[in-house]
């Protein structure tokens, strides 16, 4: 496993050709609840691309850690930035890998905000569109969801989240948390969402470290076979 950054000129050199895969980590700083820190989006996908970077050799470039949080904005610690702020960060840093000749990119999400995730899209379009590459965007949470391991009952904070967590940074859980149920109502663009839902939704004492490590396993082996189809792919 290599980091992006700790290679030198010439190493970067060597190192990039068509097959090269590069993968681009991105979470928030954002509320989860009592229990879990601020830093829980982006430990999840952080882990993800270390271990997807081991099974496939491909490179990790430095994560950035914020992104956009429109239910959690109000709650203490979280730090959202705004839409465009990071489709242009993002899209100029894409933009910067194909110009060094990297034409194969992941960007891997931990947080799996609509807007957040609008973003980073937009911004994957805007630079295939315009260059010679092949970006997979999406968040490790879509593919939970896919495979209906998370139900409407359990979501941000809850026993999957929890779980994951437990199994990647035990030492950074703080309690096991209070259950809770996202009562903001459906279709509203609401000022104050907090009012609606606390920080939590489902039941973080129901959390495991056996199901964080299939959970993140599972994952793992998705992106393992996404990024193989992908050096296969013709642009």
């Amino acid at each position: 496993m290599m980091f992006l950054d700790d290679l030198s000129t010439k190493e970067f050199e060597r190192e990039i050709d068509d097959n090269t895969v590069v993968i681009l980590p991105i979470g928030v700083i954002e509320e989860h609840g009592s229990h879990l820190p601020l830093s829980t989006d982006s430990l999840q996908g952080e882990y993800v691309a270390e271990e997807v970077a081991r099974r496939t050799g491909a490179l990790i470039a430095p994560p950035i850690r914020y992104g956009v949080c429109n239910t959690t904005r109000n709650f203490s610690g979280t730090v959202s930035i705004r839409f465009e702020t990071l489709r242009s960060l993002v899209l100029d840093v894409l933009s910067e890998f194909g110009r060094n000749g990297i034409k194969n990119v992941v960007v891997l999400s931990g947080h799996a905000g609509s807007t957040h995730l609008a973003a980073l899209r937009l911004a994957a379009k805007d630079v295939v569109d315009k260059n010679d590459m092949k970006i997979l965007v999406l968040s490790d949470y879509e593919i939970i969801y896919e495979k209906g391991f998370v139900g409407p009952e359990d979501g941000h904070s809850g026993s999957v989240e929890t779980s994951r967590v437990m199994a990647i940074r035990p030492d950074l859980i703080k309690g096991k948390g209070k259950k809770g149920v996202n009562r903001i109502p459906k279709y509203m663009v609401l000022r104050h969402p907090e009012k609606y839902w606390k920080g939590v939704t489902g039941d973080p004492a129901k959390a495991t470290k056996k199901k964080g490590e299939e959970l993140n396993e599972l994952i793992i082996q998705e992106m393992v076979k996404m990024i193989n189809d992908m050096r296969k792919m013709e642009v």
